[in-house]
């Protein structure tokens, strides 16, 4: 058995997403700007990882959002303080911040990604979400190559930088894409 397991698309997710979302949405109240369901669960039809990916636009990365994440039960995950950015794209310094935050071990498995509104980062989990949406022949290669790496990578810390670069090509594309439709994040 593959220590990374990508399981198909399960219809459950949007509305996991959103009760998760409702109960960020009050204890969080102002600080969170918007909340949005990202990576391949966001995607109909995508396989993926059985884990809720989260975006919390934030005004800024503080102590108040440590604070109330805590309270609600969402511990900080040090060491996942970054994205690290395509090729070409905006580097400047504090663009690919965040901070990540998961939940306590009895509920569902997810990640919370909290980054600054309009930095790079935050518009990019958008914007790839949105991409795959609109361009499921994309998804659907994207969806294969994750397959693959899950059945022949033992390390589950390697997943992710192997599949980088595909995240990185397909990101690519959407910024033309976006630039050839104007396309912005809803909300």
């Amino acid at each position: 058995m593959s220590a990374v397991e990508i399981v198909p698309y399960d219809e459950r997710w949007p509305s996991e997403f959103e009760a998760i979302a409702a109960h960020l949405r009050q204890g969080l109240g102002e600080l969170a700007l918007r909340i949005d369901h990202i990576g391949s669960t966001s995607v109909p039809g995508l396989p993926a990882k059985d884990i809720i990916d989260i975006q919390i636009t934030v005004a800024a990365l503080d102590e108040r959002l440590i604070s109330a994440m805590t309270v609600l039960g969402y511990p900080l995950r040090e060491g996942f303080d970054r994205d690290d950015p395509p090729p070409g794209a905006p580097a400047l310094e504090g663009d690919w911040k965040k901070m990540l935050f998961h939940a306590p071990p009895e509920e569902r498995r997810m990640n919370i990604h909290a980054r600054v509104q309009g930095r790079p980062n935050q518009r990019f989990a958008l914007l790839f979400r949105d991409y795959l949406r609109s361009h499921p022949q994309v998804a659907v290669s994207y969806a294969a190559l994750k397959r693959l790496l899950a059945e022949h990578l033992a390390d589950t810390d390697v997943y992710p930088d192997v599949k980088e670069p595909a995240v990185h090509l397909i990101y690519l594309a959407a910024e033309a894409w976006a630039a050839a439709t104007g396309w912005q994040p809803e909300g």
